[in-house]
């Protein structure tokens, strides 16, 4: 087979050492430019074919490709993933306390391609599916990925139901690791920040015998260990909050010295509340370090500063201090992880194949964040408020008196405050969670055709229990109340000896939140090869498949005899749920049509029925168009699907407060935005109510695409890949601005007590009404030799062009959100890219990159969206972030390979931002953008013993 200069360009793309990534059909030799070459199957497509005859818009990130970055995670990978999603996926994004939407991330790291989410991003492990994560068994956990193991990782960029079924909406991510290897190779690395903490280190080792062509078999094993170190808040100077003049200031009134509080209802100290004698404004929360002449907030200790109270507007709290809480939590959570993959392949004739593949992973880590904020109320009652024989009783009055006067304090009365609990520590939750695969594979030829035929069986174990920082309800009152425990203590004090055994006897460590299992079991067959008609480009090739599967869930909580209360343990006895599963069935079908010499068809179409809940049909056909040697026009449309999880399904209701500053009753006030100087727009909190429904429907989507590349010379290539993806029915808990916009249709969802005040907000999830989302993918690349050594240059570059959600299928799309600040989901930047140069001579390779994320319009602050105070150095952009990666390797040395590099080659620090905490992590920056770790230098050594 004669190959054009299109295809043997696309080819030899992939051959150069220390790129990137690449855009190729896939990787092959040049020497097979005129030779026969054995088909193989590439990620999307069912067919065998030649490595150079596919048109699927494919990036591979080659094994060298990802030491030459020092990525030492699938998590990593994606975060520079140009065609990866900006979302709350990583561990630094889900350091907080999270709802149980969020529940699964206690430790996990989620795929999520353009955007579409980690539950519609399909995980393969060599071409099949893994269980997904135990916790949630919504998504695939990439830290059991067993990453150290990878040959290479194909990412398919299209919509791809028509062949693998539910999730495959924003495409597909197959980690393949090696078929087979012999002998052994060592390897360890370390990534060391130069600013501290944040340190990684890994170490592999690699084992193999058997020739599988002279012996008729090969086994080998793989071997690694992983630990993320912890990188703490405080450990960055652009971690704080403390930036009012930017728009940006912690919401808390919680500080290391305590802020005396207001009861209206019960006697205290300060009764209702204080006159101020300056203009007489109602003063109702009071720290005294921050009153006129006293020494001023930031002497209460570390993270303590002035509240803004009017960038919160709450005049009332004109003498509050505040804590910097967001940047107390930890920005990478410390991981241990070990995991093995073991694969033994028997040649049982000379075109069969079997083979037996293990995979098993252990995944530790301990999220914390904040200690606790103790505030007056029903949890914390009178009983527990600061008595007057508390020895810093004397203090706090005389300094109230001073300023306020005696006459407006109740002298003897219990001090009500609000007090972050330093002694009491972080809060801290360790999640394990254990994984595994078991694999039967039987592959070959008959008659011509392809067979490959597997049974499968993957779990995802997963339990989280508290750590240190969480104490028992009755126990914490009772010492709060004993006066044993001081909430005005200065730095450079300490808890007393009875005040902290108070807190030791009080500890809730070890105590089970919650665990919980995905099972997966499947039996998979597929046959190809080329049936007995030919059209003018060739023969016509098929493929037909079958998928079984079963998947199982099951959910606990805690199952403690006494269920001891414990303050603020995110317990979810509500989502209890006993095993449960569900039965999939499909089958499928692929035809591939070469038209003509240069026009190419493939048609595919896949049915699943599940058990108990319908079938669904996707159909897909794609093309390939060669007008010349030097250009293929290519392009797809298809149909998705995904399926409601069984937590969407299932889940009981559970509560949450709502904390924010910003709302208001839709239906006294239009649009919802809290504002105190307009009537029925006062603040209010209510209890958000989630849970499943039984009755959700499945999303739906199409995908279209529509391409070019272009290799104009021998040295030159570039594609261009337009591409378009519409969902509707899309499940999610009610969104919040939905139902404020629409209150009209949504009414019932606000519920509200005898007098017609909002009490709770029902955000059950929905079928709500869908996304649009364009953009535009392009990859060049640009070759050479110099001084006897060869260059490369690549650049990789997504666009998003479009961004719009509506609430409901009957509604119009919103305007378009690209650029623009998002919560929680998908952060929708304009452009991001990646821009390589590398250069290999002999033994030696460099390679520099340059990693490009677009800026974006920030969230507005409380009192910009509300117009009643704007400050003075506010920006509503967000600046781009960019940061160069530059590696170098040696294999002079026989048998060992180096490789040194450094991250962040210029130590930029993440852009500001002033999205507000409450509902976001990172303090003072995107964590769905940038790297908080600064410059680092890595180092790999690899040693192969012959």
């Amino acid at each position: 087979m004669k190959l054009n200069k299109l295809i043997q360009a696309l080819t030899l793309a992939g051959l150069s050492t220390q790129v990137y990534a690449q855009d190729v059909a896939q990787q092959a030799d040049d020497s097979a430019a005129d030779a026969k070459v054995e088909r193989i199957r590439v990620t999307g497509s069912s067919i065998k074919r030649t490595a150079l005859e596919g048109d699927l818009p494919i990036t591979v990130f080659s094994r060298a490709d990802i030491d030459a970055a020092g990525i030492t995670s699938a998590e990593q990978l994606l975060l520079q993933m140009n065609i990866a999603g900006n979302s709350s996926d990583n561990l630094a994004s889900n350091g907080g306390i999270v709802s149980e939407e969020q529940r699964g991330n206690n430790g996990v790291s989620g795929a999520n391609l353009r955007g579409q989410g980690a539950d519609a991003t399909l995980v393969l492990l060599n071409g099949r599916r893994v269980a997904t994560h135990g916790l949630k068994g919504r998504a695939v956990d990439l830290n059991a990925i067993p990453f150290a193991a990878l040959e290479r990782v194909e990412v398919l960029r299209d919509g791809a139901s028509a062949v693998y079924g539910t999730d495959a909406i924003g495409g597909v991510i197959n980690f393949i690791t090696k078929r087979d290897y012999t002998g052994t190779e060592v390897s360890a690395f370390a990534d060391h920040t130069e600013a501290g903490g944040g340190n990684i280190y890994r170490t592999n080792l690699l084992l193999g015998t058997g020739d599988i062509n002279k012996d008729g078999w090969n086994v080998f094993g793989t071997l690694s260990y992983k630990k993320n170190e912890l990188l703490a808040g405080t450990d960055r100077d652009f971690s704080t909050t403390f930036q009012p003049n930017r728009g940006l200031s912690p919401d808390t009134r919680g500080t290391p010295f305590a802020t005396v509080f207001n009861r209206g209802a019960d006697a205290n100290l300060i009764g209702a509340g204080l006159v101020d004698p300056l203009d007489g404004q109602s003063v109702t929360a009071v720290n005294i370090l921050d009153l006129p002449g006293a020494d001023g907030c930031a002497s209460g200790g570390d993270l303590m500063g002035p509240y803004d109270h009017q960038l919160w507007s709450s005049e009332s709290s004109r003498y509050a201090c505040a804590w910097d809480y967001p940047a107390a939590a930890r920005i990478q959570q410390p991981q241990e992880s070990v995991d093995f993959i073991g694969r033994a392949s028997i040649k049982l004739a000379a075109d069969h194949m079997a083979t037996f593949e293990f995979v098993a992973s252990q995944v530790d880590v301990s999220k914390a964040f904040e200690p606790y904020q103790i505030s007056p109320g029903s949890t914390f009652g009178p009983d527990t408020w600061y008595p007057s024989t508390g020895a810093s009783y004397d203090r706090i009055y005389d300094a109230l008196a001073g300023y306020f006067g005696a006459d407006q304090l109740n002298y003897g009365e219990s001090i009500a405050y609000r007090w972050r609990c330093m002694a009491c520590g972080g809060r801290e939750i360790d999640t394990t969670t254990k994984s595994y695969r078991l694999l039967a594979a039987f592959e070959g030829v008959v008659a011509d055709w392809d067979y490959n035929v597997g049974i499968s069986r993957a779990s995802s174990e997963s339990e989280s229990e508290l750590g240190n920082g969480y104490y028992f309800t009755d126990a914490l009152q009772q010492a709060l109340g004993s006066g044993l425990i001081d909430p005005f203590l200065l730095p450079g004090q300490s808890q007393s000896d009875a005040g902290m055994a108070a807190l030791n006897a009080a500890s809730a460590q070890g105590v089970k939140l919650y665990g919980g299992e995905s099972i997966m079991t499947q039996i998979d067959a597929t046959v190809s090869g080329e049936l007995p008609f030919e059209l003018p480009g060739g023969n016509i090739m098929m493929a037909l498949g079958t998928d079984l599967r079963r998947e199982e869930f099951k959910f606990n909580g805690d199952e403690r005899a006494d269920m001891r209360a414990v303050f603020l343990a995110p317990f979810d006895n509500a989502n209890v749920l006993d095993k449960v599963s569900r039965d999939i069935k499909a089958v499928f079908a692929e035809v591939y049509l070469p038209l003509l010499d240069n026009l190419d068809v493939t048609l595919a179409g896949r049915y699943d029925k599940y058990d108990g809940f319908g079938s669904t049909t996707n159909p897909k056909v794609s093309f390939s168009y060669r007008p010349m040697e030097e250009l293929m026009f290519r392009g797809a449309y298809s149909t998705g699907f995904k399926v409601p999880s069984f937590n969407q399904l299932f889940n009981g209701l559970t509560e949450a407060q709502y904390t924010g500053l910003d709302l208001a009753d839709p239906a006294t006030c239009p649009g919802g935005v809290a504002d105190e100087n307009v009537a029925g727009c006062e603040l209010i909190q209510p209890v958000e109510i989630f849970g499943g429904k039984t009755d959700l429907d499945p999303e739906e989507s199409e995908q279209k695409s529509l391409g070019f590349v272009v290799v104009p010379v021998d040295y030159f290539n570039i594609s261009v890949d337009w591409w378009e993806i519409e969902r509707t029915d899309t499940i999610r808990s009610a969104p919040r601005d939905v139902l404020i916009d629409n209150y009209d249709l949504f009414a019932a969802n606000w519920l509200r007590n005898a007098d017609g005040d909002v009490v709770a907000i029902d955000r059950r999830y929905i079928n709500s009404g869908g996304t649009l989302t364009r953009g535009i993918e392009i990859d060049a690349n640009l070759t050479g030799e110099l001084a006897g050594g060869a260059w490369r240059i690549n650049l990789n570059g997504s666009y998003i062009d479009t961004f719009k959600t509506k609430g409901l299928d009957s509604l119009p799309y919103s305007e378009n959100l690209v650029g623009e600040y998002v919560r929680y989901y998908n952060l929708p930047i304009k452009w991001k890219h990646t821009l390589n140069a590398s250069y290999a001579l002999g033994d030696w390779s460099h390679s520099l990159t340059q990693v490009y994320r677009d800026g974006y319009t920030d969230e507005e602050p409380v009192s910009v969206a509300n117009g009643s105070y704007v400050p003075a150095g506010w920006n509503p952009k967000v600046d781009s972030y960019v940061t160069y990666n530059y590696s170098v390797s040696y294999s002079g040395i026989d048998a060992m390979t180096v490789t040194f590099g450094i991250k962040n080659l210029f130590d930029e620090d993440p852009p500001f931002t002033a999205h507000q905490n409450d509902f976001a992590a990172g303090a003072g920056w995107e964590t769905r953008i940038a790297d908080p770790r600064g410059r680092a230098y890595t180092l790999l050594l690899e040693y192969k013993f012959m």
